[in-house]
C-alpha cells in the first residue's frame, strides 16, 4: 500500500563505451559483446552480484539485438524531430505556405503515386534541411541520442528494454511516453520546489545497504494522526501535491545513482505498514491507485528490491487487488515482513549499523559516539540454554567506555558489570540482571572507570534457539576531551 511499492526495481545497464550510432547500424553490429578495456568501471563483475548485469558483453544475444535496435529507432526518432508530440501550429512560418501550396499540387493519388508519397514519408523521418533538431535530449541527466556515445546510453535504455522483456517496440513506446509525461508534468524543474515540509516524516532517504543502494523509507504509520492525513488525502488538489512531493524525492534518489557501467543504479524501498491506515481510507486507496499507474509506468527498473515491514493481515489482501496492476518483473521484487521478523528480514539486505534503531539495528541519528572511523561491528551466535560474555578492556583509569548491543529477537537475560584488575576491589554493577523480551530495542551505555579493570557484558540463553549478537564498543581516554 506504499506510494513506491509500485515502482519496484532493479537495476541494469551498459558496458563501458558506447560505439557511434547513426541510422544504419551494421557497423555497430560488430562492436556489440567486446568491452573497452581501458574504460573506467565502478565496480568489477562477481558472482555475488545478484542485479543482471550493466555490461554489453554479459547481455544474451537477443538482449543485445535489441538494445541495437532501440538504439537506432531512438536514433531516427530524434534526429527526425519525431520523439515528441508535435502540437498544431508548431510548423516554421516557412513550412506553413509551403505546406498548403503543395497540398494544392499534389493531385489524386493512383498507386505508383501512393508508393511515392510513402518513400517522401520515410525520407521525413531523418533531419532535413533547415529543420532545428534537438540534439541535447537528456533523462536523468544522461544524453539519449545515441551517436553521442554517453556512458549511460545503455544503461537507461536497458531499464526500458527489461520493463517490457525486451519487446523493442513496446520499450520505445514507453520511453517516448515517459518522455513526454516528463514534460507535461514538469518533472526535470521539480527539484527546485519547496514541496511537502510537513509530510518529511512520512517519507525519506536514509542510508545504504550492502550493495551500495541508497535507502528510502516511507513511514505510513505517522499518516495515523488525522490532521496530518487530511492535509496529506484530504482533497484531489491534496492528493496532488502529495504525489508531485513524493515524485520529488524519487527525483532526489536518482541523483545518488550512478549510472555508468557497474555503477549503482537503483534504490532499495522499504515500506513501514505499522499503524498504517487501514483499507478502508478512500484517499489513501486513489492515491495508492495513481501511483501505481505513474511510478510504474515512468520510473522503470529502479527498485532493486522493496521491502514491506511491520506487514498487518489486511495488507495481504489489498496487495491481492493491486497485484493485478503490477507486471511480474515488479511482483518478483516484494519482500514481506510480519512484525517480529523485521529486523532479521533486514539484515539479509543492510549492515547492522545501517538499520535504524527502531528496527533493531544500530543506527541512531545524529550519532555522537560512533562513526565510520570507529571500526565495523562484530558479530557473535550462542546455543541455546548457553552463556556468552563480551568484555570491554579498560587499562587506564578516568577512560570512558561506550558501547552498543543487540540481539536479534531478544528473549534473553542480560547485565552489565565493571570488574577491576584488583581482585580485592569489588565488583561494580552497571545494569542489573534483567530478562530482555523481544520487543527490547539495542542498548547503548557507558561506564568511566576509576581503576585498570573490564567491562563484563553478560547474556543468557535460556530458550529454544541460537540467538544472535551485534556489539561495537570504543574507549575514550581522558586525554581526548
Amino acid at each position: 500500500m506504499t506510494m513506491e511499492s509500485v515502482d519496484a526495481v532493479e537495476v541494469k545497464a551498459e558496458e563501458t563505451q558506447m560505439t557511434e550510432v547513426s541510422v544504419s547500424v551494421p557497423e555497430e553490429e560488430k562492436t556489440v559483446g567486446k568491452v573497452d578495456e581501458a574504460a573506467p568501471k565502478t565496480v568489477e563483475k562477481s558472482s555475488s552480484y545478484r542485479e543482471e548485469s550493466n555490461f554489453l558483453s554479459d547481455l544474451k544475444d537477443n538482449e543485445n539485438k535489441a538494445l541495437i535496435e532501440l538504439r537506432s529507432k531512438l536514433e531516427e526518432a530524434i534526429l527526425g524531430n519525431n520523439l515528441f508530440k508535435k502540437e498544431p501550429g508548431t510548423e516554421s512560418k516557412e513550412e506553413q505556405p509551403a505546406a498548403a501550396e503543395e497540398k494544392e499540387k499534389e493531385p489524386e493519388a493512383t498507386d505508383g503515386t501512393a508508393q511515392e508519397g510513402e518513400d517522401k514519408q520515410s525520407s521525413n523521418d531523418v533531419e532535413q534541411p533547415g529543420e532545428v533538431v534537438d540534439r541535447d535530449i537528456t533523462l536523468w541527466g544522461v544524453p539519449l541520442l545515441p551517436s553521442k556515445c554517453a556512458e549511460g546510453n545503455g544503461v537507461i535504455l536497458l531499464k526500458f528494454l527489461r520493463a517490457r522483456e525486451f519487446k523493442v517496440n513496446e520499450a520505445f513506446e514507453m520511453l517516448k511516453k515517459t518522455l513526454e509525461w516528463r514534460k507535461e508534468f514538469k518533472t526535470d524543474s521539480i527539484l527546485e520546489e519547496e514541496l511537502g515540509q510537513d509530510i518529511s516524516s512520512v517519507a525519506y532517504m536514509n542510508g545504504v545497504d550492502r550493495e551500495g543502494h541508497a535507502i528510502c523509507y516511507n513511514i505510513y504509520g505517522v499518516l495515523e494522526n488525522e490532521e496530518l492525513y487530511q492535509k496529506t488525502f484530504g482533497t484531489e488538489e491534496k492528493r496532488s501535491q502529495f504525489l508531485r512531493w513524493r515524485i520529488q524525492l524519487m527525483e532526489k534518489g536518482i541523483q545518488n545513482l550512478n549510472f555508468k557501467p557497474g555503477g549503482v543504479t537503483s534504490l532499495l524501498q522499504i515500506n513501514d505498514l505499522n499503524n498504517s491506515p487501514g483499507p478502508s481510507k478512500k484517499e489513501i486507496r486513489i492515491a495508492i491507485k495513481q501511483a501505481v499507474s505513474l511510478l510504474q509506468d515512468n520510473y522503470p527498473e529502479f527498485v532493486a528490491r522493496n521491502i514491506f515491514i511491520n506487514v498487518p493481515f489486511w495488507y495481504y489482501a489489498m496487495n491481492a487487488l493491486l497485484s493485478p496492476f503490477l507486471t511480474q518483473r515488479t511482483k518478483s521484487k516484494f519482500v514481506f515482513a510480519r512484525p517480529s521478523k523485521v529486523t532479521e528480514t533486514l539484515l539479509k539486505y543492510i549492515s547492522v549499523e545501517e538499520i535504524p534503531v527502531q528496527y533493531g539495528g544500530l543506527k541512531r541519528e545524529e550519532d555522537t559516539e560512533f562513526s565510520v572511523e570507529d571500526g565495523g561491528v562484530s558479530e557473535l551466535v550462542f546455543k541455546a540454554g548457553s552463556t556468552t560474555t563480551i568484555e570491554i578492556p579498560a587499562p587506564e583509569v578516568g577512560s570512558t567506555l561506550v558501547w552498543d548491543l543487540t540481539v536479534i529477537g531478544w528473549e534473553v537475560n542480560y547485565k552489565e558489570e565493571f570488574v577491576p584488575a584488583d581482585e580485592g576491589s569489588y565488583t561494580i554493577i552497571i545494569q542489573k540482571g534483567k530478562k530482555m523480551g523481544s520487543q527490547e530495542g539495542p542498548v547503548r551505555n557507558s561506564f568511566r572507570n576509576n581503576e585498570p579493570g573490564k567491562v563484563v557484558l553478560t547474556i543468557e540463553n535460556n530458550g529454544s534457539k541460537k540467538k544472535r549478537v551485534f556489539y561495537r564498543y570504543k574507549t575514550k581516554n581522558c586525554s581526548s576531551f
